[in-house]
């Protein structure tokens, strides 16, 4: 069973802001998958992620380092996959052993494969409406993703963008 949630910021700070309330929610073991198009705003929203976990300094985009963490309520494991070719290579990170003790963001999932990343995860899909607005499709596999977007469409993110379609399957 997988639930979905949509929401259309209007600008960075938004996107954050979303990214922030979601990062609130997050614990230990939580595993975020992050795909679209380079400059989408994936890299803003985990910004927005780290702040909500705690963390109070900045989180740049990983495009050229694999893998940052960063310390907080819980630990953040921020994994940008985009230089990867071939689904062995993410699988090599071990991202799974890494960061059992804390909450892994992945932008480019796609790069590894089927077989590689934990089949229970928060999946964001994101869109470029315009050039600040961005529509973010959430998808929960699992129990654990099923319950934090459900706390999300309870109210607890409309206040960082609006929520525009939900439902779930």
């Amino acid at each position: 069973m997988t639930a979905d949630l949509t929401f259309v910021t209007s600008s960075a700070e938004e996107t954050r802001r979303l990214g922030d309330r979601m990062g609130e929610l997050l614990r230990e073991g939580d595993v975020l998958l992050l795909s679209g198009e380079l400059g989408a705003g994936k890299t803003v929203f985990v910004q927005g992620i780290a702040r909500g976990l705690g963390f109070d300094s900045s989180v740049s985009s990983k495009s050229f380092v694999l893998l940052g963490e960063y310390p907080g309520r819980v630990k953040l494991y921020h994994a940008d996959l985009y230089r990867l070719e071939d689904p062995d290579q993410v699988a090599q990170l071990a991202l799974d052993e890494i960061s059992s003790d804390g909450v892994l963001a992945v932008e480019w999932p796609e790069r590894a494969g089927d077989r590689v990343l934990p089949e229970e995860h928060l999946r964001v899909d994101f869109e470029v409406r315009g050039e600040n607005s961005r529509t973010l499709r959430v998808s929960a596999e699992g129990q654990r993703a099923q319950e934090m977007v459900k706390a999300m469409s309870d109210g607890g993110a409309q206040d960082s963008s609006r929520v525009v379609a939900e439902g779930g399957s």
